[in-house]
């Protein structure tokens, strides 16, 4: 379980980075996380699609929580990646599963997220989708570097006995 919050958490720290360089080179702005924190605010009220997330009825500490959803969910991805390849690969890293797992998990914001919040299937009502995917797309290519990098660093700062 440490290694998937060590690989998760830095792996998503990586993905986080990787939007800070395009906001401030590029100007492109990343996912709101406020708004992610709103979306899981509202389902337990039994909320689960809104026709726009931002019009939405705001949340006490939503910021906070999507967050800590975001880096949750990192982890759960890396849990994902030691189920899948053992724990043998957090040991002796390899960058191809990595970037599996860390394209993979796209998957979770089309169909599960982006609807969610109002902007349909794989970004499908947003006022450019394909350039909403290929955001996500590469969003989740970083995570997937981010695992392998993350994995690489804690094989040679806590290797196991």
């Amino acid at each position: 379980m440490t290694y998937a919050v060590v690989i998760g958490c830095g792996a998503t720290i990586i993905m986080d980075l990787w939007a800070i360089m395009l906001k401030r080179f590029f100007g492109i702005s990343s996912l709101n996380y406020a708004m992610v924190g709103r979306w899981i605010g509202h389902l337990p009220k039994g909320y689960l699609v809104h026709q726009n997330i931002a019009q939405s009825l705001p949340i006490k500490h939503e910021k906070a929580l999507g967050w800590l959803a975001h880096y949750l969910i990192g982890i759960a991805f890396a849990a994902l990646l030691l189920v899948i390849y053992g724990l043998n690969w957090a040991t002796h890293p390899r960058l191809l599963p990595a970037l599996i797992i860390g394209i993979v998990t796209v998957l979770a914001p089309f169909f599960i997220l982006q609807p969610g919040m109002g902007a349909g299937i794989a970004a499908s009502k947003t006022p450019k989708p394909n350039v909403a995917r290929f955001r996500s797309l590469l969003a989740h290519t970083a995570f997937g570097f981010g695992l392998y990098i993350s994995a690489g660093l804690v094989a040679i700062l806590f290797p196991l006995s």
